[in-house]
Formats: structure tokens, C-alpha cells, sequence
């Protein structure tokens, strides 16, 4: 076992070493509420700053270099600055970045994602992946021509009002602040894993379309059962409801045609963004053909009452365009994911490898190019080898952990380590090394005797 070297506390050590980080969030919090501009990037007490990256390391305003397990929330698959998309981007900028026309750049990158993502007949591009699930739904409501739509305990489709219902836990809760009550009563929600709640809830025959996200909740955080993508597949089809998948991170992440090609399992409709626009803001929305031409313009009439609005000052504009066709041509290589997989499972048996040792409360898990901590509890299949599928742990317990405070304590402790977490886990890129996973398994080793030091497994 590595020893912690003698130091103060954690939480006192980095209020020293971040400094500079510390300064500019009290500064941020002056005219940014709570300091952060993504929910996903609270930590308590302060946020690092960064001022720099490359690859699969970033550097901090205070000096430090971290290796780096955000990675663009999941979009960077090439990690920062990778010279093809950034000459890319860099070749169209002498060109104009918005044309408020068409141009042939958004033409090819529309071919290369129905040439990648098998439910693709047909694409439409947005700003954001909020906005391609927003748009998912809309589309499954005009085609179908009912109102409801249905979604599983704990999965995150954005920010949008139809979306946060049932999101985080308690799952049940019906409300949520600054969402009328109106609008989430068009949306249902009901746990993964139970085809028969499932069925019985689409046999009620006002469900226009299913969301979820192929992995299961949060990027695998709540992972599925093995046939339950198929058995939604069935049932969706029996009931008449639109299957969308949405694949904002498991898009060309999961395999070079998202998890739908790595499962087998092809949905109505698809929602990406992340990997989808290399890194930019934006996104997208393919489907089937007969789906995705509910947005067409067609005669009067049809206009008027059937056709799907859409518009987007920044859909496919030509930066992202430029940045997107380069990042998924390079993601069509079947090894880009066969390598980030490697090093995630090698990070998932190191991790459990450690609290193993330490015997402490906790366990590493996820799937594909992804893992995820869970600090404070003890899974009962854990072993010293990488785990996928935590058995013995609540759906809400897991989808909690990343932000208990315990798990973000071990956040601080790791960034003090040169390790920015994600979450409470992280996901892999093609810069990341053998190397940068020994590394983070020794930092974790530090960590958690540091943890035990200070009494926080009492």
C-alpha cells in the first residue's frame, strides 16, 4: 500500500494549493450564480479553474497539470487540441463562421452520420443535445399524434422542462422548481429493468414516444439488464410509441454507430451532440425516414396542422460542421473505441483492486470507455477485477453517489493528486495512456489512505 505523505487535511491542502482557482470562483460568484455555469460543475468548496489543455491533461490557473477524465463532459474522444479537427476548424475560420445559408459542409456531415448510426435515414441538426431531445419528443408527438411522453427513473436527457421529471432522486417526486405542473403531467416516468411496470403503462395508449439512454442512467451509472433494450424494442412496437434512443455520450463513444450498433437494438429515433459535433456546440437528431419527415415542408395544409417546427440560429453551423465531419470520420475506426475500452476496464480492476486492499467501503463500475466511483458502500458481487453491473445497491443510491459529499471529498483529494475526476468517474479518450491509468489507481491508493487518516470510513 502507498503511503499518504504528512500533510494537513485534505480539504485544508487544497484551499492552499488552489489559491488562484479559489480566488476566481469568489470572483465568478459575483456575477455568475453559485460561481459555475453547469450544475455539473459544483464542488464544494470551489471549482479548479483551468487555463489550458492538451490531449489528456489539462493545467490549472494554479499552475498544477491534471490528467483529465472530463474531456470535453464526453465530446473531446480525441482529447483537447487534436490537430485534425482543430485544422479543420482552423481551415474553415478563414471561410466564415455562419453563413445564415445552407452549405456543403453540413451536407457531408449529415451523409457520415447515416453512413455511422444504423437508425439514421435522415438528419437534423441543432444547437445542443438538450435541444435534439427537445426536438425527439416534438417529432414523436406530431407522428404519433399523442401527447405523453415516457421515461426511465434516473435518466438525463438535458435540461429541457420535458426531460428533469424523475431525473434525480427521489424519483418520484412529481415537481420541479420553475417547471409547471402542466408540463410535467405530459410526461411519465417509470423504473428500467421492469418490462411488465413498462408494458402495463404503454398499454394505457397515450405514450408517443419512449427516451432513454441505451446505457442506462447517466452514462451506465444504473446500468440495464442485458435483454432490456430488446424487450423495449418489442414492446414499443406493440404499443405504437416511438423508440428514441438518445446517444449524446454513447454516440460513437459505444462503438462507431453508438450503442445501438453495439447492442444490436435499432431505435425509431436517435438523439446526439457531444462526439457527434467534435467538441462544438451542437447536435443532432436521426431517425427514420418517415419520422424525420414530419419536419419537411410540404402543401398548405400540411403546414399548417401536421409539420414539426424547427429552427436554431447555430444549427449546423459551419465551425461545428467542419469540427463534427472530421471527429466522426476519424470515430468510424473501430479501434478509437476498442482502445478507450481497454483503458477503461483496466481503470475499473485497479480502482476495485484498491479499495480491495484498503478494505474500504466502495466499488469502481461502469461499461465500454466509462467508469464511475461509488465511495461509502459495498456492492455484494465486488471483487478484486473489474465490475460492470453493481448488484446490491439501490437505483437512487448510485445515481446519488457522485455528489455525496464523501465522493466529492475523494474528488479534492485526487485533484491534490493531479487527477481531475468527473463525476465521481470519468470517461476515456485516445490520448490517455497506459500510463495516465497507473497513475490515477496509485493517486486513488493515496487517496483513500488519506480518507482512512482522517476518520471519514468510521
Amino acid at each position: 500500500m502507498v503511503q499518504a505523505p504528512a500533510r494537513g487535511s485534505i480539504l485544508s491542502d487544497y484551499e492552499t494549493e488552489f489559491a488562484k482557482s479559489k480566488e476566481f470562483h469568489e470572483r465568478a460568484r459575483t456575477v455568475i450564480p453559485s460561481g459555475i455555469t453547469h450544475d455539473g460543475r459544483h464542488l464544494s468548496p470551489f471549482p479548479p479553474y483551468i487555463v489550458r489543455a492538451e490531449g489528456g491533461h489539462k493545467w490549472s490557473a494554479d499552475g498544477q497539470e491534471l490528467i483529465d477524465y472530463g474531456v470535453g463532459h464526453g465530446s473531446l474522444l480525441f482529447g483537447h487540441t487534436d490537430p485534425d479537427i482543430i485544422s479543420a476548424m482552423h481551415r474553415q475560420l478563414d471561410h466564415g463562421t455562419h453563413y445564415s445559408a445552407g452549405h456543403q459542409g453540413e451536407i457531408a456531415w449529415a451523409e457520415k452520420v447515416v453512413e455511422l448510426i444504423p437508425s439514421a435515414e435522415m438528419v437534423r441538426f441543432t444547437g445542443s443535445g438538450t435541444e435534439a431531445t427537445l426536438l425527439a419528443m416534438r417529432v414523436a408527438r406530431g407522428y404519433t399524434q399523442k401527447t405523453t411522453i415516457l421515461k426511465f427513473e434516473g435518466h438525463f436527457h438535458g435540461w429541457q422542462d420535458y426531460a428533469l421529471k424523475g431525473e434525480k432522486p427521489p424519483f418520484e417526486r412529481a415537481t420541479v422548481p420553475g417547471i409547471p405542473a402542466e408540463t410535467l403531467g405530459t410526461v411519465a416516468v417509470v423504473p428500467s429493468n421492469d418490462p411488465a411496470m413498462l408494458e402495463e403503462r404503454l398499454s394505457q395508449g397515450d405514450i408517443a414516444g419512449v427516451i432513454l439512454e441505451p446505457s442506462g442512467a447517466s452514462w451506465a451509472t444504473i446500468p440495464l439488464k442485458e435483454d432490456f433494450l430488446q424487450n423495449l424494442r418489442d414492446l414499443t412496437t406493440k404499443y405504437g410509441a416511438v423508440l428514441i434512443f438518445d446517444e449524446v455520450i454513447t454516440g460513437f463513444r459505444w462503438s462507431p454507430g453508438g450503442a445501438q450498433r453495439r447492442y444490436g437494438v435499432t431505435p425509431d429515433l436517435t438523439t446526439m451532440a457531444k462526439i457527434v459535433a467534435g467538441g462544438m456546440p451542437g447536435g443532432a437528431l436521426g431517425g427514420k425516414r418517415e419520422m424525420m419527415e414530419m419536419i419537411e415542408f410540404k402543401d398548405a395544409t400540411w403546414n399548417k396542422t401536421r409539420r414539426v417546427p424547427q429552427a436554431g440560429t447555430y444549427n449546423a453551423n459551419p465551425l461545428a460542421a467542419a469540427a463534427g465531419l472530421t471527429c466522426i470520420s476519424k470515430a468510424a475506426d473501430p479501434s478509437v473505441q476498442q482502445y478507450c475500452d481497454d483503458l477503461a476496464t483496466k481503470m475499473r480492476t485497479g480502482l476495485n483492486q484498491v479499495f480491495s486492499r484498503h478494505d474500504a467501503p466502495g466499488f469502481a463500475w461502469g461499461e465500454s470507455s466509462v467508469f464511475h466511483l461509488d465511495i461509502g458502500q459495498n456492492a455484494t458481487n465486488r471483487t478484486d477485477g473489474d465490475l460492470r453491473s453493481p448488484e446490491g445497491v439501490s437505483a437512487e443510491d448510485l445515481k446519488t453517489s457522485g455528489g455525496a459529499p464523501l465522493a466529492q471529498l475523494v474528488e479534492i483529494g485526487m485533484l491534490l493528486e493531479g487527477i481531475h475526476l468527473f463525476h465521481a468517474g470519468g470517461m476515456f479518450c485516445t490520448a490517455h495512456t497506459d500510463e495516465d491509468v497507473e497513475q490515477t489507481v496509485e493517486a486513488f491508493d493515496r487517496v483513500l489512505g488519506r480518507l482512512e487518516a482522517e476518520g471519514k470510513f468510521a
